[in-house]
């Protein structure tokens, strides 16, 4: 298997996370966000092993970015097998009641359109040397909506969940697989976009973005016969 993958959301959280245990697996990884400093941080993280990150500042919201930043990747590995969406965001006034227009574009564009966008990007050379393997970073919130989540968050996971459900679908034949983890509460810095962020406790309580990590990389190491098309984690 080609040891390359390109993460998003990968200047913090799961993303970050899933980068830097995929480099200490010898993994080449090209890490994608929207913030330059973020994506330092995380090469950083990765001492020696940084020289393995490829950083590609990108909104993966705007179409013509992503499909500008998947030739870049392509030109510089060839191949990539792994793609991992863990980009995600929500907005503190996130209620019906409050939500505003620009907030729901943002959310539907970083959470689902810059996913789809991404896996338009890879999906074709995967599917043309059959192999590859698309993890999703969904949430719980793509199960069951609550008004913890917020309407556009909750829209942008069960969408994302369907994407899965589609890629799997379509492109099994063809030697590609999809699975979608659907974390509960994780102790990330999108905690902080909640309209009363949780305190220290609550957070000691969560799963941290390592755990979740642990979660994808399981997906993307099992033999290729297998597909782990859902998985439900949540904190003790």
């Amino acid at each position: 298997m080609t040891k390359t993958a390109v993460i998003t959301g990968a200047g913090s959280g799961v993303g970050q996370a899933i980068a830097l245990k995929l480099v200490q697996q010898g993994w080449r990884a090209a890490l994608v966000g929207r913030r330059s400093g973020a994506l330092e941080e995380t090469v950083k993280r990765a001492g020696p092993l940084g020289a393995q990150l490829l950083l590609c500042p990108c909104d993966i919201g705007a179409a013509a970015a992503v499909a500008q930043m998947g030739r870049r990747v392509l030109a510089e590995f060839k191949e990539v097998e792994v793609l991992v969406n863990a980009a995600g965001t929500n907005a503190p006034r996130r209620a019906l009641e409050v939500l505003s227009l620009d907030d729901y574009h943002a959310m539907l564009n970083a959470n689902l359109h810059g996913a789809y966008y991404c896996v338009q990007a890879f999906l074709p050379q995967m599917r043309a040397r059959r192999s590859g393997t698309i993890v999703n970073i969904v949430s719980d919130a793509g199960k069951l909506a609550s008004p913890k989540a917020g309407p556009a968050y909750v829209m942008s996971k069960f969408g994302l969940a369907g994407l899965t459900q589609s890629i799997n679908a379509e492109e099994r034949a063809n030697g590609v697989r999809a699975c979608a983890v659907f974390p509960g509460d994780i102790d990330t810095p999108l905690l902080n976009k909640r309209p009363t962020p949780p305190d220290d406790a609550a957070r000691a309580r969560m799963m941290k973005p390592e755990d979740v990590a642990d979660c994808a990389l399981l997906c993307i190491n099992l033999p290729a016969r297998v597909i782990v098309e859902e998985m439900l984690v949540r904190p003790r």
